[in-house]
């Protein structure tokens, strides 16, 4: 069989072409996918699906809570746990957007993702640690005095702390961006790391706070106070590992152009699961747990002190008819008194019954209630009628 030249041709056009979009397309990804969404489905670089994963898991998680918090909210009751809502729900919005800002760092960089970097950065973890610093405060004041501040002030706090850094953001993207002309991917790590100084006050404040919840004569909010400072030590920690790295250790690495991005993305993701996991899982259960109920009365436990013994009409005002009724009921009991009762065969005298209804006779609730203690005095109140009147 002959083959036609053109058609050799062509087959060694299309296995070149094959081969040269396999060349150019990352692996793991479609060819039509752009190239700057790469790392989120390329497997050459896993960093990047790694915390794709990881931050994805956390929107859901977070997701997840402000939904339980949501629905649970009509059956929240008491005080000390209603006050506290409203930085809870600030608390959880600012750790989904550290999740969501991590995806801005698997993305390459453009003119519109680095200002997005630059402004949220210092923005979402100011709320977050505002809103640990609130809570402090809080816990605090439970522990010492067993009452929670109110909820608006708790707020008001929050965003006015907040709101300092989103003018420390947009005064040096002005400066740099706008007044410069300087490109907003053109930075130093330095500068960048400076600007998140009121940040680093925020978290020292809260970890020196932390320590005072545990100094209190109220021992049930003492357990969030220990939440509180692990939630702190790990975040400083992180704060710590992240800034070293991305300061120092990829310049001495010669591997800033490659590292810096996953560097800061990592530290997102990682604060973002130490909130979870040390404060806003444990805060949402505290809340949503419901309140014990007051102790009851054990009846049979005969180490309780017996009720007081008193005539009912010495507390309650009788009616007139009653006392009246009760009056001839004396009179009719004296005059059986005074008959002498009544004799069968050969067993004596037997007391008679008006007799028997002046004896203490218990009720079958009185019976439940006082643990068969009753029985006793019934019977001995009977055999001492018995022999009295014999």
């Amino acid at each position: 069989m002959k083959t036609h030249p053109a058609a050799i041709l062509l087959l060694f056009f299309v296995i070149g072409y094959g081969s040269s979009e396999n060349s150019t397309t990352s692996r793991g990804c479609g060819l039509d996918i752009f190239p700057r969404y790469v790392y989120l489905c390329d497997l050459d670089a896993i960093w990047g699906i790694v915390v794709e994963a990881v931050a994805g898991a956390g929107v859901l998680t977070t997701l997840l809570l402000m939904l339980i918090l949501l629905v649970r909210l009509p059956f929240i009751t008491e005080k000390e746990k209603k006050s506290p809502l409203g930085i809870h729900f600030l608390f959880l919005l600012g750790t989904l957007g550290l999740f969501g800002l991590a995806f801005a760092f698997i993305i390459q960089e453009d003119e519109a993702i680095c200002c997005t970097r630059r402004f949220l950065w210092g923005v979402l973890f100011a709320l977050c640690f505002s809103c640990l610093l609130a809570q402090g405060w809080r816990i605090r004041r439970l522990v010492r005095h067993g009452k929670s501040p109110s909820g608006w002030h708790m707020v008001g706090m929050v965003i006015c702390l907040m709101l300092v850094q989103v003018i420390i953001a947009v005064e040096w993207i002005i400066l740099t961006v706008v007044r410069d002309r300087k490109p907003s991917c053109s930075y130093e790590p330095m500068d960048f790391v400076m600007v998140l100084i009121y940040v680093m006050v925020l978290m020292v404040a809260m970890l020196g706070l932390s320590f005072f919840t545990l100094c209190g004569k109220f021992q049930k909010w003492k357990k969030n106070g220990i939440c509180l400072i692990i939630t702190t030590v790990f975040s400083v920690l992180i704060w710590v590992a992240w800034m070293t790295m991305y300061l120092y250790g990829n310049k001495e690495l010669k591997r800033s152009n490659q590292w810096n991005d996953p560097t800061l993305a990592i530290a997102l993701i990682s604060s973002g699961w130490v909130f979870l996991i040390f404060h806003a899982i444990i805060e949402v259960h505290c809340t949503i747990l419901p309140a014990p109920q007051e102790n009851t009365t054990n009846y049979f436990d005969t180490s309780q002190p017996r009720m007081r013994e008193t005539p009912f009409e010495e507390d309650i005002q009788l009616p007139r008819s009653y006392m009246e009724n009760k009056a001839f009921s004396m009179d009719e009991h004296n005059a059986a008194m005074r008959a002498g009762g009544f004799r069968n065969g050969s067993l004596g005298s037997r007391p008679s019954a008006p007799f028997r209804s002046n004896v203490y006779q218990p009720t079958e609730m009185a019976v439940v209630l006082n643990g068969g203690t009753d029985i006793l005095q019934f019977i001995l109140n009977q055999k001492e009628g018995v022999k009295s009147q014999v």
